[in-house]
């Protein structure tokens, strides 16, 4: 698995973010049985950074803690199943890497956040590639019905990793 992660803000974090990146990355995509290798993008901007992307992504015009930007069309969140005809735009021709997408996080939500609900900022990081993931994987929060399958999994996988709120 690649994991990319860059920080645009020079934002120093209390603890290690690409290692953070990698843990609970492997860790959604272990929980959604994901058959294969993947890649997976992540920068850390600042709320100008992010506003602006989703300015121009989804004609918000307001900054946001995370934002996600899925490769995969998938019919059933977390289902696997590619089809070979598609298998060109998903798959990267050189490592053969399902390119599942990328993820974009404010570090000054990050910290914003963390002191708000009062946790870590590991904790709040955690959670918000955590979030991205299973958006990358399929899953969305529009309805309450798949918010709460979406949150459930969220705290699993922290939970998992030992990260939780306190």
């Amino acid at each position: 698995m690649t994991f990319y992660v860059e920080n645009e803000t020079g934002e120093e974090f209390p603890f290690d973010a690409e290692e953070t990146v990698g843990a609970v990355c492997r860790a959604v995509l272990e929980e959604e049985r994901c058959p294969y290798e993947v890649q997976v993008a992540l920068v850390v901007t600042d709320n100008e950074g992010i506003r602006e992307i989703n300015r121009e992504s989804r004609g918000i015009d307001r900054e946001t803690d995370v934002l996600s930007f899925p490769n995969v069309d998938f019919e059933q969140a977390g289902e696997f199943q590619i089809d070979e005809d598609r298998e060109a735009d998903y798959f990267d021709p050189d490592t053969g890497e399902l390119i599942l997408g990328d993820i974009m996080i404010s570090a000054e939500r990050v910290k914003q956040q963390a002191e708000e609900y009062g946790h870590s900022l590991r904790r709040e990081f955690a959670f918000l590639v955590a979030h991205s993931m299973f958006h990358l994987c399929g899953y969305d929060h529009m309805e309450e019905q798949d918010a709460k399958v979406m949150e459930r999994k969220q705290e699993e996988v922290l939970e998992r990793l030992g990260i939780t709120r306190l």
